[in-house]
């Protein structure tokens, strides 16, 4: 409901103007940063000469605390509750309905299950718009496809009943747990064309650019031109063009990275997420949509079908499958056992693989050399998958072991790699860059380094010496490969720059598997699993003589479910321990970081649910003299039943916080960096 109306500038002349004979009181969404107090829309009115314009969804300008802002119309009506003189729609930027109803009932849900305001997930879900394109963009959907065969899905048990009831418009959700070395793209593109067969629209979400250009070939080539590809990192005309051509109908089957959550696709008959653990589908703006939520909403809402996919499972997909809210898609364990490679675990200890000459020889024990080799030898690319990128990006005093440091800023010493003069690069800091030629401890006083971590750049060399008839090329942060072709080469990449081998890899070999599960986060051993299982998916099969070769202790859980190629057990095992220790998806979880009396002030207004649990504050960061922080966190937890209960009481603390100009919060649901 609107509330107060900004005033008029001073001095500003009354201009003669008439209203529009019908509805005259515009409902307007301000496109500007407010505080939360002021999250809802504000009534204007509407002049006579824009009344044909002015419709539900279009563009606006209106005077906003004295200054002339964008809006969007989100409804006429004949009154209004506001009690003074309303201010005048100054003019109509574009008369497109750009935020359709379901858009705009969906940018509500979002805002209300995270807390966020509507204005913030509206600024998400609709890109700036560009004049030209809209002249541009093409307003009429070509015909339909025809249905495609879909033979591939006959390995998975009812795979062609999902189908068909993806063809017939029924809402089937569906856990789909990929075969290894399967064509994932290939497969995902058959459902979105039979969907779009029946008339519907698609919409599939992965994680990168690398996956978005496969799954756009695949859809492509069964589809044809009703396909759009949505990325953040198109050029604004460009996105804004093929997001008009989703919004009027033009495009049946729409592929994207996270931008494209929120692509207003006509009559949404499937929707897809794969991947659904990659980080990149958590977006890093207010209020933090994940893609697979926004996904779940939407195929809710719309009746439509839903697969999240993946090769691994996250604790989230588990609970879609255990609460019967989606059925499992796999294989029978015989296809799973006939595509899957074979996979060797080799513990990390420093003793045995000190004994082993082929690990002093290239940091690889001998079943793990030996796989390289065979591989090799029959003309078939090796992965080497190193958890960290660089050099050698972690170093620490050769005699003490403690941590070796810059002199100048106390930041982390690693080396760089390379040379200069003919010599090999000094030790530098990993903040401020300054080279450290004179190392010398402050602890022991000793000037000798040792490394506590090897990188993919120091792993290519090593591979390199051991390897020196092979050639070695680097796939990670500086460039990203798409695909090797299949001849024999090393490939040492960081986790996540896989390339795509033709014919798929020989061999995989996963150094420091112990680097991977000790990081401090609750996610850890789910990460973990899903990029070796990302990796792995890439070989051969076993009985094609496709290896894999973990180097961490054959005991753990996520390397048990790694050998046995059995992510739904481990995703099942997190679940249960999620709901143990009462962290998501069990249970909703609100992290709340401000200053101390900020917190407390939020803990004595908010009205929380009966079920939250008080966790903290607890510093973030250093801490004065006094044991004093300036920033905490607060940790609020509630049963899931109750999570939209708790940002709904959030939000309201938020607005009486903000009305009296008291210090902000950041408020997040759920946040993944902090589990």
């Amino acid at each position: 409901m609107a509330g107060a109306q900004p005033r008029k500038r001073k001095g500003a002349t009354a201009e003669q103007r008439t209203a529009a004979a019908h509805r005259p009181v515009a409902r307007v969404l301000v496109d500007v940063p407010l505080p939360v107090h002021l999250d809802r829309p504000f009534d204007y009115q509407v002049p006579d000469r824009l009344d044909a314009d002015a419709v539900p969804g279009c563009r606006v300008r209106v005077r906003f605390r004295g200054k002339l802002v964008d809006g969007y119309l989100l409804e006429r009506n004949e009154t209004t509750d506001f009690k003074g003189t309303l201010s005048w729609v100054e003019r109509v930027t574009s008369p497109e309905p750009v935020l359709t109803p379901e858009l705009l009932e969906m940018a509500r849900a979002v805002a209300a299950r995270y807390g966020g305001m509507l204005a913030d997930v509206v600024r998400l879900a609709i890109p700036p718009r560009h004049a030209g394109a809209e002249k541009k963009a093409p307003s009429e959907p070509g015909p339909p496809p025809p249905r495609p065969e879909t033979e591939g899905w006959n390995r998975y048990q009812h795979g062609q009943s999902f189908l068909d009831a993806v063809h017939a418009g029924r809402s089937a959700r569906a856990v789909w747990q990929a075969l290894p070395g399967e064509d994932w793209p290939g497969r995902l593109a058959e459902v979105a064309a039979t969907a779009a067969a029946a008339g519907r629209g698609a919409l599939i979400v992965v994680p990168d650019h690398r996956d978005l250009q496969r799954l756009q070939d695949a859809c492509a080539a069964l589809v044809g031109d009703g396909v759009v590809a949505l990325a953040a990192e198109l050029a604004p005309a460009e996105r804004y063009r093929r997001w008009l051509a989703v919004l009027r109908g033009a495009a049946r089957v729409v592929v994207g990275t996270r931008a494209a959550m929120f692509a207003p696709v006509r009559d949404l008959g499937f929707a897809a997420v794969w991947d659904d653990g990659d980080d990149l589908h958590s977006y890093p703006q207010v209020p933090y949509p994940h893609t697979r939520d926004v996904l779940t909403q939407r195929a809710h809402a719309a009746g439509a079908a839903l697969i999240v996919g993946g090769f691994a499972r996250t604790a989230e997909a588990a609970l879609l499958a255990e609460s019967g809210w989606a059925h499992e898609l796999t294989a029978h364990r015989a296809e799973v056992r006939a595509a899957a490679p074979r996979v060797t675990a080799i513990g990390e200890d420093d003793t045995q693989l000190a004994r082993d000459p082929a690990a002093r020889a290239a940091r690889l024990p001998s079943v793990a050399f030996e796989a390289a080799r065979a591989a090799l030898g029959a003309g078939a690319p090796v992965l080497v998958q190193v958890p960290r990128r660089g050099y050698v990006p972690a170093l620490a005093c050769g005699d003490c072991r403690e941590r070796a440091r810059c002199r100048r800023c106390a930041g982390p010493l690693a080396l760089p790699g390379g040379s200069e003069g003919g010599a090999p690069k000094p030790a530098a800091c990993s903040w401020c860059g300054a080279a450290e030629a004179a190392f010398k401890c402050g602890n022991c006083g000793s000037r000798r380094l040792r490394a506590i971590a090897i990188g993919a750049g120091r792993t290519a060399e090593e591979l390199g010496r051991a390897f020196s008839n092979v050639t070695v090329r680097t796939s990670g942060a500086g460039e990203v490969l798409a695909t090797v072709p299949a001849k024999p080469a090393l490939i040492v990449c960081t986790p996540g720059a896989e390339p795509v081998a033709e014919g798929g890899y020989g061999a995989a070999l996963l150094l420091d598997g112990r680097t991977l599960l000790a990081r401090p986060e609750l996610r850890a051993a789910e990460t973990t699993l899903r990029l070796w299982f990302d990796a792995a998916a890439l070989v051969r099969p076993g009985r094609d003589g496709g290896r894999v070769v973990v180097m961490a202790e054959s005991s753990l859980q996520p390397v048990q479910a790694l050998v046995r190629w059995d992510p739904a057990w481990f995703a099942s095992l997190e679940l249960a321990e999620r709901a143990e220790l009462g962290f998501p998806p069990a249970r909703r979880v609100a992290a709340v970081d401000g200053t101390p009396e900020a917190i407390e002030a939020l803990l004595d207004s908010a009205d929380l649910p009966a079920t939250a649990e008080i966790l903290g504050p607890v510093p973030l960061g250093a801490v004065d003299e006094d044991g004093n922080s300036e920033r905490e966190r607060l940790i609020v937890r509630v049963d899931r039943t109750e999570g939209r209960a708790l940002a709904s009481s959030l939000h309201a603390a938020q607005a009486i916080r903000a009305a009296r100009k008291a210090a902000e919060l950041q408020v997040r649901l759920d946040p993944l960096e902090m589990l």
